[in-house]
């Protein structure tokens, strides 16, 4: 059967030749003087966001900064870091955003790793910058706080071993714009780093052909259009006619509060989309939903995007259903695997919303499946929904050859023009996750026979139980639908006779009680659904889950955890 597809939108695009500065210049034409970010009080146009990043560029250009040279965006979220990423690309430079949360150590290897000469960096995270360079940059361009990323507590004026490299943002956006620097298809746009959830973090070669793909993949679905080039090479997108667009994003008529940490592929890519379709985004910093959520009222957000772990938090703030979100059409879940029972709850504290799930991940850009935006779509429960425009997927089997019938489950492969050039200086990991211009994902699906996707969990999370494999998304599902289950994830944990039992981490409602009397009904919950070597062997109560900066929940740090306790 031909799997779904949205209501008068094409099969395929046709992807103009340039990159994502092009996007930019388009807008900059199209929606000049909408408001392109908010920062507090500071608020800068689309035409001036163009502006600041060619002054920015040029600077760069001034200051020794060649095509090809990576300069790692080393900030916290803020107005700041859109326009250092676009200078940094306009450049001609890759742009690697780096953690600013991370200690020096980690810092130093990931600046070594990369390579990187120039830097963009902020008071708040300047020391750990200076201890992670050791001398090997040649450039810190320092921004100002703003109002989403404020000055330390402590002042703290610029470290002693990075004074001579430092160069004011300011100083920068004095120079006089000139045209962006050339770039080419398979020039490196992004080095962008794994989440590291199963080991050190990876850099990924995004080259520009990657990103601009990707950007009008996920902005032309979102938006119900299609990407258009002017006489100038500018890209624009025109809304196609007949297309279902209740839930679309409006061209040049959103706004969106913008939360994902900018470094993550999450944040990094998601900016170029807000760029494309001339959405203004109010930029937002350090998370506490009751603060987001009068965010969200008080501009009346269009659309939030986030992680499963941003939505467990909204929907834990008190008060959060006398709130008027009445303006929220459209939200989106990635990063991780967001339960059914939240996208049911969430469907009834946003009552105009489109709630959905999409499935990506850093080695594919960021976007590979997007369910239809379409309320009368049909999408099943529980489902990521179907490959975006020019994208195949294939679900194999363990030896990464032989294809899943529909209705099985097996490993996710991926091919289409936002897959990835592969892992910076590791060639042989390269050849084992991209081949033949398939990536294997390392995600374990289903498909149905209607041709929706569903994720069942991470192939390396897939535990076996007395030769039975257990696969820890259905399990974490039928958790999260018992009234006082908030979160839970699931894991396999070493047993000498069994061989790994499946053990759950679960955090509860607020006012629910743990007790051993409710980790037996939970336990009781899952045995009723699933057959005996499925069952829940194992079950704990948390405070909070461990999650990565991206909202990814750790498991391997509950694995040593278990391990620990010896259960």
């Amino acid at each position: 059967m031909t799997a779904p597809w949205p209501t008068g939108m094409p099969r395929s695009l046709t992807y103009p030749a340039g990159s994502v500065a092009d996007l930019l210049a388009g807008s900059a034409a199209v929606h000049g003087e909408r408001t392109a970010l908010v920062d507090g009080d500071l608020r800068i146009s689309f035409a001036e966001l163009h502006e600041r990043a060619l002054r920015t560029a040029q600077g760069l250009r001034e200051h020794g900064v060649r095509p090809g040279d990576v300069v790692a965006l080393h900030l916290p979220n803020s107005a700041w870091f859109t326009v250092a990423y676009y200078g940094t690309l306009l450049a001609g430079a890759t742009m690697a955003a780096l953690n600013p949360a991370l200690p020096p150590a980690a810092l130093s290897s990931q600046l070594a790793d990369i390579g990187a000469t120039a830097a963009f960096t902020h008071p708040s995270c300047a020391g750990q910058l200076a201890e992670a360079a050791g001398g090997r940059l040649r450039l810190a361009v320092l921004v100002e706080p703003t109002a989403a990323a404020p000055a330390p507590a402590v002042a703290a004026g610029v470290p002693e071993r990075l004074a001579e490299q430092v160069v004011p943002l300011a100083e920068l956006l004095t120079r006089v714009p000139a045209p962006a620097t050339p770039v080419g298809p398979e020039d490196v746009a992004h080095l962008a780093f794994t989440g590291g959830t199963t080991g050190r973090p990876k850099a990924i070669r995004v080259l520009h052909r990657n990103l601009l793909a990707n950007v009008l993949q996920m902005a032309c679905w979102r938006s119900a259009a299609v990407p258009r080039t002017d006489a100038a090479g500018r890209i624009t997108l025109q809304r196609v006619p007949g297309a279902d667009a209740r839930f679309a994003v409006p061209l040049g008529g959103a706004t969106v509060v913008a939360i994902a940490p900018m470094f993550h592929a999450m944040g990094t890519v998601t900016q170029n989309l807000f760029v494309a379709s001339g959405v203004t985004a109010v930029v937002f910093g350090r998370f506490d939903p009751a603060r987001y959520l009068d965010a969200v009222e008080r501009h009346g957000a269009h659309t939030i995007t986030g992680s499963p772990s941003l939505f467990h938090s909204l929907l834990a703030a008190p008060g959060i259903r006398e709130r008027d979100l009445g303006s929220v059409r459209l939200l989106s879940s990635g990063a991780a695997p967001l339960e059914p029972a939240t996208m049911d709850e969430l469907r009834q504290v946003f009552p105009n919303a489109l709630v959905m799930e999409a499935y990506g991940l850093s080695e594919a850009t960021q976007g590979l499946v997007f369910p239809p935006l379409e309320q009368g779509a049909g999408t099943p429960r529980g489902s990521v929904g179907v490959p975006l425009f020019d994208t195949e997927v294939e679900l194999r089997g363990p030896d990464g050859r032989t294809p899943v019938e529909p209705g099985g489950t097996g490993e996710l492969w991926a091919r289409g023009p936002q897959v990835t050039g592969g892992y910076l200086d590791q060639p042989a990991l390269t050849a084992e996750q991209f081949a033949d211009g398939w990536l294997r994902t390392g995600d374990l699906a289903r498909r149905d026979e209607d041709g929706w996707y569903f994720l069942v969990g991470r192939a390396k999370d897939m535990l076996i139980y007395k030769g039975y494999n257990v696969y820890p998304g259905p399990l974490e599902a039928l958790l999260c639908e018992h009234p006082a289950v908030a979160q839970a994830t699931v894991v396999g944990l070493p047993d000498a006779s069994a061989g790994e039992l499946p053990a759950a981490y679960v955090v509860l409602h607020a006012g629910a009680a743990a007790t051993p009397e409710l980790a037996e009904q939970l336990k009781a919950h899952v045995a009723a659904h699933v057959a005996p070597y499925q069952r829940v062997r194992h079950l704990e109560f948390l405070p909070e889950l461990p999650v990565s900066p991206a909202g990814k929940i750790l498991k391997r740090v509950l694995r040593e955890r278990g391990r620990g306790a010896g259960a």
